[in-house]
């Protein structure tokens, strides 16, 4: 079994247990019986295992702690799996650590001591407290009541971001070998706001998708009659830089869910509408997932440059 770092407690000087065994498990892989279709789903933000450390640790309510999380997002997308689609969700939560930032985007403010890793220099993010190790909540509350320990964030990235990101490389590669490409579709939630619609398509100003991808991915919803938007206000963070790979034959594409559609936002609960829009993104991802392989494979390397 996996061990904790040193100094890692429930909050009453015992071991925390619930730690250990999220970096047993720090995520889960969804398999269908045969994969048919070339299509990888990732819920990175629903993961709802709290250290009992972490949240000793902090100065925040367990409600005010979990507004950072995409709440039952991996629930919402789960159908993809019958459809012939394997599925990673993290389940660790997004407060804890955020596998959709860059592991060297770390406010190094937050430790008590010299970081003895690869930082990047303070990104808008990282400043604002949302790096890789966030230091507030979605709604801007600081989480910790103290600084933390300089091993907490090697011991995080190494236990955590790392095991994510190469499970889901390896699912990309076990797909890519079966079709002769990989769709990564990477699941998210936003907060309500009037001004953005329901869905927000993000491939990178087409860096990590082809068109051909987010069309029909925009197409799919449309009939289900969600409005979207495309790269505004979200275009797209670490997953889709980093597996997005249109030179390989791999798209990676985001796809942000208006809370106000599914979720009680205040209770961190699922709202009287949960199971319609479940419905709802079961048909769209059953029209997404139908896209022929051969459409997006690239056959002549230099097709990428002249588009």
């Amino acid at each position: 079994m996996a061990q904790h770092g040193k100094g890692q407690s429930d909050g009453s000087g015992g071991e925390d247990l619930s730690l250990a065994a999220l970096y047993v498990e720090p995520f889960r892989i969804f398999r269908p019986f045969r994969q048919t279709v070339p299509f990888v789903f990732a819920s990175p933000h629903s993961g709802r295992a709290y250290p009992q450390s972490f949240v000793a640790a902090s100065r925040l309510n367990a409600v005010s702690l979990r507004r950072s999380e995409d709440a039952f997002v991996d629930e919402l997308f789960c159908g993809a799996v019958a459809m012939g689609a394997p599925m990673i969700a993290a389940r660790f939560p997004r407060a804890f650590l955020d596998v959709n930032r860059s592991p060297a985007e770390i406010d190094t403010a937050m430790f008590d001591g010299a970081l003895d890793i690869v930082v990047d220099a303070p990104s808008p993010r990282v400043t604002a407290g949302l790096g890789v190790i966030p230091r507030i909540v979605r709604d801007g509350a600081d989480i910790y009541r103290t600084k933390l320990k300089p091993g907490d964030a090697e011991e995080r990235l190494s236990r955590l971001h790392r095991p994510y990101h190469a499970a889901l490389a390896r699912l990309i590669d076990e797909t890519r070998a079966l079709f002769g490409v990989a769709v990564v579709i990477d699941c998210h939630s936003m907060p309500s706001a009037a001004a953005i619609p329901d869905v927000v398509f993000g491939d990178r100003y087409g860096m990590a998708a082809a068109p051909t991808v987010t069309r029909a991915a925009e197409l799919a919803f449309e009939a289900q009659g969600f409005s979207h938007a495309r790269n505004a206000p979200y275009a797209g963070g670490y997953t889709t830089h980093t597996h997005g790979r249109r030179d390989r034959d791999t798209h990676a594409l985001q796809v942000e869910i208006n809370r106000a559609l599914y979720l009680d936002e205040e209770r961190i609960a699922r709202g009287p509408q949960f199971e319609q829009v479940h419905a709802r993104l079961n048909e769209a991802i059953a029209r997404l997932v139908t896209i022929e392989p051969a459409a997006l494979i690239r056959t002549r390397r230099h097709s990428l440059a002249a588009e």
